[in-house]
């Protein structure tokens, strides 16, 4: 499997960086994983709905666009239903063993994701009530599919 992680925006902090750095790293033996992005509308200082309306359309277009055609497709998103570590572990060998030779994770901007991107999505995953950062999210999300990926294999994580 491969999998795809779509995302607006550049990270902009060292520290997430590296952490990026090293979990792509440990993922290798294990799975594919590509990180592509799209860049961030321009918006002012405090835009109107309007205004916040029309950059999650043209950001939901170009991601979109970075999402391969026939990948399964998982929105992180706040409002999306939340899992367990083992919980997603079991998602990725079901979808493995389903025959899913890609997915790809959507992670939006600061103000979400377009409706376009939400009805393209098999599941909308969120991993807290709590609001991320979008740069901080992938660093997350790198984590815990490092972690699943333990977990299917049966090693330890934590020792």
């Amino acid at each position: 499997m491969k999998i795809t992680i779509a995302c607006v925006g550049k990270i902009k902090e060292k520290y997430l960086e590296a952490g990026i750095a090293a979990y792509l790293k440990r993922l290798a033996p294990y799975v594919r994983v590509s990180i592509v992005s799209c860049p961030e509308e321009k918006m002012p200082l405090s835009p109107g709905p309007a205004e916040k309306a029309e950059a999650l359309k043209k950001e939901g277009r170009r991601l979109g666009a970075l999402i391969p055609k026939d990948d399964y497709v998982i929105l992180l998103d706040l409002k999306g239903e939340q899992l367990t570590s083992p919980q997603l572990a079991a998602r990725l060998a079901d979808l493995a063993l389903s025959g899913c030779k890609g997915l790809s994770f959507v992670i939006g901007g600061p103000f979400g994701l377009s409706d376009e991107l939400r009805e393209r999505s098999q599941l909308r995953l969120s991993f807290s009530a709590f609001t991320f950062t979008h740069q901080m999210i992938r660093l997350l999300l790198l984590e815990q599919l490092y972690r699943a990926y333990k977990i299917n294999r049966g090693e330890k994580y934590h020792w």
